[in-house]
């Protein structure tokens, strides 16, 4: 940061006892420097603790440094450090008084300490900039309702030059007060907008059907949660679930937001889970921070929380954030999922394995926990065990519909690579009758069929179709570059291999199919070049053989007289994997 690099010599010397000899002073700025890049470079790896001890050591040598102060306060607020966030906050707002993170910050303190007005100055000062004119209109609002002023409350959500997704969550608020100040109407008024705008978001789902079985309208909250779960097309969040059963067997359902605080940490979680899932991670957690240090146990805030450190890889800080989340809820099962797969990240597939099978055991009708268990076998070549699991959520499924297309694709490849063709040509096919466009199912499948020499033109046209859906695929269009490899159109295969290692440059794989299409137009040179750069990315040891072979021979001629000119091939380079883009699980807190 160029700002920084220029205060360096101004730091050292305001750092400088007038005692302090030379030497001194430059041990101190090789400290203060050495600290500095430090802390970057534990920024950059999104480990916000150890970046705010770097920060810290560094603010010892030039307690001054508007730059340090800044990045500090960041970092130790990232951390949820609040003691230091809140001093360091303070004195940088004192030299930014618009600093809008610092003013945000010392806003939510105040409030905290029951000073509203001052909570509302220090808010109003952080209104600079779209976010910022957005955060602070809607932190105001519910500091307003804190001191009893619903007009004032309301009439600062009305921002008619704010872009449609921005008036989302104006809407979404106003419904929300108006819900507490029990002005039902308007509460009403601003649900349905906000409903029709999304049907789909989780959380304005649930306050709309609580907001309506609150008032009495338990019609109108099951048609609310009805209307949800068709347009997410699964089994639908255990949260949404549950309401739904609620709103049958209670007679009093609780309003989603019951007061300001409340209020005040679903702005900072709204706005921070939104802006996480955009890729703005950093800015993202400080919000999502700072709605737990209004509310330590928000559990949508803490999921949101898991889910950028899982973002960022870093698995075992997702899993403890899991921990924080208030057990025996709906979302246990979800979290229990959650947390399998990153301990499978870490490597600690039997711990991930054994955790799955207690949720199998406690969630007998489940088929998330199986579907988690064969997903973690498969990563991991375990083929033989994810297809059991796999089998034994199919046999929980009475009739099978679109949503259950992955149980089926899932178990056809691993299947197939157990080498059990009529087993994983059944399953694929199933899936793709589940679910005709579905671009990884018509890939396999079409794959498979002219990898075997069989249904070519058929299987083509599926490959053709996975492309059109998916054109952005690297592996999708790599496979269409194959399959024309493997019918002799070479000049067709360097085109769609050329553009799949654009889309993926640092796979393997795929550059090694670039190489070897490259070699069968007479582009020598380059095909060389492309398989040293597939054994750059370090393949698995079995196909690095293959492409030394290759760097120092070539590939093979072809036996054209003894190979019918439809299916030849050249003596397969390497192990071709039918690269598949990975079945995520879904989500088990946001849609």
């Amino acid at each position: 940061m160029a700002g920084v690099a220029a205060s360096w010599p101004l730091a050292t010397a305001s750092a400088r006892p007038s005692q302090e000899s030379p030497a001194d002073d430059r041990e101190i700025s090789r400290s203060l420097i050495g600290s500095y890049l430090a802390g970057r470079f534990a920024r950059g790896q999104h480990d916000s603790e150890a970046a705010a001890n770097y920060y810290r050591v560094a603010l010892q040598r030039d307690p001054n440094n508007e730059v340090l102060i800044e990045q500090a306060f960041l970092m130790e607020a990232t951390a949820a450090n609040w003691p230091r966030a809140i001093l360091l906050a303070d004195d940088l707002a004192t030299k930014h008084p618009t600093h809008r993170m610092a003013r945000l910050f010392l806003g939510i303190a105040a409030y905290k300490h029951g000073q509203l007005d001052k909570a509302d100055l220090h808010l109003v000062a952080a209104g600079n900039g779209p976010i910022g004119e957005l955060t602070s209109a809607l932190a105001r609002a519910w500091v307003k309702l804190a001191a009893n002023e619903a007009d004032q409350a309301l009439q600062l959500l009305e921002i008619p030059k704010q872009a449609d997704w921005a008036q989302y969550y104006l809407r979404y608020h106003r419904a929300l007060i108006a819900d507490i100040s029990s002005r039902r109407a308007d509460a009403r008024a601003s649900y349905e907008r906000v409903f029709k705008q999304d049907a789909r978001t989780l959380r304005t789902a649930l306050a709309f059907a609580r907001h309506a079985a609150n008032s009495g309208d338990a019609k109108l909250a099951r048609a609310i949660i009805k209307e949800h779960l068709d347009k997410t097309q699964g089994e639908g969040h255990p949260l949404a679930r549950e309401l739904r059963s609620m709103i049958e067997t209670e007679t009093s359902i609780p309003l989603l937001i019951q007061d300001p605080t409340d209020g005040l940490a679903e702005v900072f979680y709204g706005l921070g889970e939104a802006l996480t899932g955009e890729g703005g991670v950093s800015i993202g957690v400080l919000y999502l921070q700072m709605a737990l240090f209004l509310k330590p146990d928000h559990p949508f805030a803490l999921a949101a929380l898991a889910n950028a450190h899982e973002t960022t890889k870093r698995y075992e800080d997702a899993n403890e954030v899991y921990d924080r989340i208030p057990q025996g809820s709906a979302l246990q099962s979800a979290i229990d999922i959650r947390k399998a797969f990153n301990l499978n990240a870490l490597d600690r597939t039997d711990e991930a394995k054994a955790l799955l099978d207690k949720v199998v055991t406690a969630e007998p009708k489940d088929l998330k926990p199986l579907d988690a268990l064969g997903n973690i076998m498969r990563s991991k070549k375990r083929y033989s065990e994810a297809a059991d699991y796999y089998t034994r959520a199919i046999a929980m499924i009475d009739k099978p519909e679109k949503r259950h297309w992955t149980y089926y694709y899932a178990r056809g490849t691993s299947y197939e690579r157990l080498k059990k063709w009529p087993l994983a040509e059944v399953d694929l096919q199933k899936a793709m009758q589940l679910y005709p466009d579905q671009p990884l199912v018509l890939n396999y499948l079409g794959y498979s069929w002219v990898d075997q020499g069989r249904n070519l033109k058929q299987g083509m046209a599926l490959i053709e179709k996975a492309v059109s859906l998916k054109p952005d695929d690297g592996y999708i269009v790599d496979s269409l570059g194959w399959a024309h490899f493997k019918l002799g159109n070479y000049k067709d295969a360097v085109r769609y291999m050329e553009r799949a290692v654009e889309l993926r440059p640092e796979d393997p794989v795929l550059n090694d199919h670039l190489g070897d299409a490259l070699w069968r137009v007479g582009r020598d040179r380059e095909a060389r070049y492309q398989w040293e750069q597939a054994l750059s990315l370090e393949p698995e040891p079995e196909d690095a053989a293959k492409i030394k072979q290759k760097l120092s021979k070539g590939l093979p001629p072809l036996n054209v007289a003894r190979t019918p000119k439809k299916v030849r091939e050249a003596a397969r380079p390497v192990t071709q994997k039918k690269r598949e883009t990975k079945l995520n699980p879904d989500k088990p807190f946001f849609e």
